[in-house]
């Protein structure tokens, strides 16, 4: 038995934010009803063809969900919304900021008649405030939480890789949700989560702001190396490759000296002697670092590291990834079945040992629809007038 078997969620979702919050909650057990826009979809479906034709995105945070086709601003659909939030736990949307209450899914349009439903909005700003009404994509709450500040290079700012914004929120409402649920068991009632992507990047942010307390100066950026401790970032070996290392205390700055430069009078140098000094001489002590480390291979370097203890890691990129020795040893690789075939897929961190985590399959666009329509109580030729209408 799953933590979640028996929960039911109804999402109107796009993009990142919100399917991946449900997606976590369908690894867990709840049956998780993704209502989709007829012919179309969630515009994420059409981000790339990467996956044997399916977007990337689309797979990564979508498995185990059932979709439902559904034109929302359709005269039948409110029938339809209806009957799918009464035996639903959680409602999930993000759609464009007020949609949701024009279509009368608030929390305050479903608190009397739902009160034990649980209603969780993701939105860029939050639903009140001056920038509620404000469209905001990954790239853009990135850049509004201060985040590419201090992120990228000292001429030019950089955004993450992936899409942290959504990622943040996402998991911000993931747990907030499990709060309600919980909450819900003693009191019998559901609530209203307001998750935003810029509160959720603000709290990740939080080193950053402190470090700026009162006006004092922010870090700077310093592209993959540490803003404050050093030496803590990337330095070139002899064969090219690029080695990752960080130092977190004096301890372990004499073991750098003396195991891994082989120069323990370094360690005595007042140039060196604090972890501010080596910040403020970082030029200076790098100069050193890379003399050493452009007589050895990568794997020379990381040797050394080891023994010295310090901690380092591989820089590596996304076909190293999929052949990650620790990942492979652990088996965190399993499959998931699409509409294109089976693809591997990464079992969800930290599953309890007391039960699998769920991975079914990927949902081709309404492919549960007369499934869903038919144990709502339509019958056949009711569900073949919705298609014929476009409704679904």
């Amino acid at each position: 038995m799953r933590p979640l078997d028996g929960i039911t969620v109804v999402t109107l979702e796009h993009a990142i934010a919100a399917p991946f919050c449900t997606r976590q909650l369908a690894d867990n057990g709840a049956r998780v009803i993704k209502i989709e826009r007829p012919g179309v979809g969630d515009f994420a479906r059409a981000y790339d063809e990467r996956v044997n034709g399916l977007a990337s995105h689309f797979v990564w945070t979508n498995r185990s969900k059932e979709s439902l086709t559904l034109d929302v601003k359709h005269e039948e659909a409110g029938e339809v919304l209806r009957k799918l939030l009464q035996d639903a736990d959680v409602l999930v949307q993000n759609l464009a900021p007020g949609a949701a209450a024009r279509l009368g899914l608030s929390y305050e349009a479903l608190k009397e008649s739902h009160p034990r439903l649980i209603v969780c909005d993701i939105s860029g700003y939050g639903n009140n405030g001056p920038y509620r009404d404000k469209k905001a994509y990954d790239l853009l709450i990135q850049s509004e939480s201060g985040f590419l500040s201090v992120t990228g290079s000292p001429d030019e700012p950089a955004k993450a890789g992936c899409s942290i914004a959504d990622i943040a929120s996402g998991m911000y409402a993931y747990t907030n949700i499990l709060n309600a649920l919980i909450q819900r068991g003693k009191t019998g009632r559901g609530c209203h989560i307001d998750v935003s992507m810029l509160e959720s990047m603000v709290e990740w942010m939080g080193y950053p702001l402190y470090y700026a307390f009162e006006g004092a100066t922010p870090p700077p950026r310093a592209g993959a190396a540490h803003a404050t401790i050093y030496p803590y970032g990337p330095f070139l070996a002899g064969d090219g490759k690029i080695v990752m290392l960080g130092l977190q205390n004096e301890r372990e700055w004499a073991a750098f000296c003396e195991q891994v430069l082989q120069q323990p009078a370094l360690a005595s140098d007042a140039r060196f002697s604090s972890n501010s000094k080596r910040a403020g001489a970082r030029d200076a002590l790098r100069d050193i670092i890379l003399h050493t480390f452009a007589t050895l291979s990568a794997e020379q370097v990381i040797a050394r590291l080891d023994a010295a203890q310090i901690a380092n890691a591989h820089m590596n990129d996304m076909h190293d990834l999929w052949q990650h020795p620790q990942l492979k040893a652990r088996q965190r690789w399993t499959e998931v079945a699409t509409s294109a075939g089976t693809v591997p897929t990464l079992l969800p961190p930290g599953t309890p040992n007391t039960y699998e985590a769920r991975i079914d399959a990927v949902p081709a666009l309404g492919q549960h629809t007369d499934v869903i329509l038919a144990e709502l109580g339509y019958d056949k030729t009711t569900i073949a007038a919705l298609h014929a209408a476009h409704a679904v």
